[in-house]
């Protein structure tokens, strides 16, 4: 049995990938800022990455880190402090989720930063990895269905529906991701593996009609073009991955499925 320790565990990712690795036997500890009783197979432990307290007890003992904690800015530090302490436990196998478009966006003006500084920040995290001295696999996958759906729901608000020109997404599964992040957990450290991407590539006006369509809005969509280098390689198709769409759920039947949810979970009038 192998012991395991999961950064983001209560994530979008870690929601599907925790339940995937009990399944397949492993022992599994899960860092988290907010304390959680444990539960059957699972071991809450409280640390902080963004500070590094707690971190040396969280990694004690584990022989496997998968670090799927992400966030929009400081994952180059979180990475740090958790290669650090992974680094003295000398953990064998340590597992990174990152982004696809990660070495092939430009993040350098301080537009690139305000909008696509999370790929650097995924690139920063993925040398940390690799410099470690620890054996290593990481993965890149496209964006999460849920991500893009945030991103719809928050512009759906508006009157009028921004859209960005020229930029198309092929957004993934979480579920699929988890259970080739399980494979990969299981296996020995493969160093950079083939990308993770969904089934379909679409623009991004086609994935805000597709949302409004679902949940029978009308908007009017209106493209806007974003200067800078790191939107130049979105136009360009930095951040998908065709030649790698082993994903196996669409956009559609994620909004099919996620609409259906919604439908059954809201109080029904009188």
């Amino acid at each position: 049995m192998q012991h395991i320790l999961v950064t983001g565990g209560t994530g979008t990712l870690g929601r599907h990938f925790i339940p995937r690795l009990q399944d397949a036997g492993c022992k599994v500890r899960v860092l988290s800022r907010s304390s959680h009783e444990n539960r059957e197979g699972i071991e809450f432990v409280t640390g902080d990455l963004a500070t590094g307290e707690g971190l040396e007890a969280a990694v004690e003992g584990a022989e496997v880190i998968v670090h799927c904690a992400g966030s929009s800015k400081g994952d180059e530090e979180k990475a740090l402090n958790l290669v650090r302490a992974a680094t003295k436990a000398r953990v064998r196998h340590l597992v990174y989720i990152s982004v696809v478009g990660a070495n092939q966006v430009p993040v350098q003006s301080g537009i690139d930063r305000a909008m696509f500084g999370y790929f650097a920040s995924k690139r920063a995290a993925e040398h940390l990895v690799i410099d470690s001295g620890i054996p290593w696999t990481i993965l890149r996958a496209t964006q999460f269905h849920d991500l893009l759906l945030t991103f719809a729901q928050a512009l759906a608000k508006l009157p009028v529906v921004p859209a960005f020109a020229g930029f198309r997404y092929q957004p993934v599964d979480a579920d699929d991701v988890a259970a080739r992040l399980v494979q990969l957990t299981l296996n020995e450290p493969a160093g950079l593996v083939p990308d993770l991407g969904g089934p379909r590539v679409y623009t991004f006006a086609d994935l805000l009609r597709s949302y409004l369509h679902a949940n029978h809005q009308r908007r009017l969509i209106m493209p806007i073009w974003l200067p800078g280098q790191a939107a130049r390689a979105h136009r360009a198709g930095a951040n998908l991955t065709p030649d790698h769409a082993d994903g196996t759920r669409t956009w559609e039947e994620f909004l099919t499925d996620r609409v259906s949810l919604l439908s059954e979970t809201s109080p029904s009038l009188p």
